[in-house]
């Protein structure tokens, strides 16, 4: 007589154990909103305990950033929460945009660290100097997320502009400045200019070696200066959904390699491992959660089956 054998739980069942068991409130709140009908109110609470008097966003939101303090990536990180889930407008963003106002460089952009970090802990590998430079790495995921809403304030002038020369200037590059290059250029209002702009990055990123393309070659190939072993970027990482201006820098067949890749990263706990350097607990506890969110989403985006 045959054995019953319960059937193997699915790459979402998995996902959704591990969320329940590691994530924070926040991260809980958005795989329910995207992916088990839950509504937006919820996931706007969580993110709200995140915001400081100078409405700006600190608490670790970005865990490699420790302490209370507002910076400038735990607020983009904040503006793609409220991206994703129909919230990026009104009076909240407003606020949001009067905290970078006071924030920015001379040249109107964002630092990727504001000095008020200092005396917390950070990773070791982000400096906190008085005078910060303006960064591509901070401007341009904020820039492009206002614009997509069609969000209109004074500092969105200047910004845009320097994310435009800083974008359009870039010889040397790496992965994170590149992606947060596309986070602008997918946001940017100026459609043709941002496809021209992207077709230029992408034949850098190709030429630097600055995406993956084999997986199976990861040990033979180095990673961008600085990174952690094994940091590599794919295909996804650049292009998370077919809608993005990246997707055109793979083929079909190099895209299908990668995503097969990131399913198959899954760990047996349901989550996804963090490729970075890890410097303190806390950092690859929240940074998982984090990072299945993503695989989730881009998996989905492509219409890979879950369920």
């Amino acid at each position: 007589m045959a054995e019953n054998v319960s059937p193997s739980p699915t790459l979402l069942a998995r996902a959704e154990r591990f969320i329940w068991l590691t994530a924070r409130v926040l991260e809980q709140r958005l795989f329910a909103y995207h992916f088990l009908g839950g509504a937006a109110d919820p996931v706007e609470t969580a993110l709200a305990a995140y915001r400081n008097d100078d409405d700006g966003y600190g608490h670790a939101l970005e865990p490699d950033l420790r302490g209370p303090v507002s910076q400038p990536l735990h607020t983009a990180h904040a503006l793609k929460v409220l991206d994703r889930i129909g919230r990026c407008d009104g009076r909240q963003v407003e606020r949001i945009c009067r905290y970078l106002t006071r924030i920015s460089t001379p040249e109107g952009a964002l630092p990727a660290v504001h000095p008020s970090l200092r005396g917390y802990p950070a990773a070791p590998w982000i400096p906190v100097v008085d005078d910060p430079p303006s960064a591509l790495l901070a401007t341009g995921p904020v820039v492009g997320v206002l614009h997509r809403n069609q969000v209109w304030h004074a500092w969105l002038f200047r910004a845009t502009d320097y994310c435009w020369a800083a974008v359009e200037s870039l010889e040397e590059t790496h992965p994170y400045e590149a992606e947060a290059a596309l986070a602008f250029l997918d946001g940017a209002p100026d459609r043709p200019r941002a496809a021209a702009a992207a077709r230029r990055l992408g034949r850098i990123v190709r030429e630097q070696g600055l995406v993956l393309l084999d997986p199976d070659r990861a040990a033979d190939v180095p990673v961008a200066a600085g990174y952690a072993p094994g940091e590599h970027h794919f295909a996804y990482h650049f292009a998370p959904s077919p809608d993005s201006l990246a997707r055109g820098w793979f083929t079909d067949k190099e895209m299908d390699v990668a995503l097969d890749h990131l399913v198959a990263l899954q760990e047996e706990d349901g989550g996804w491992p963090v490729n970075w350097r890890l410097w303190a607990p806390g950092t690859a506890l929240e940074g998982r959660p984090m990072v299945t969110l993503e695989a989730l989403r881009t998996l989905r985006a492509y219409g890979r089956p879950m369920a």
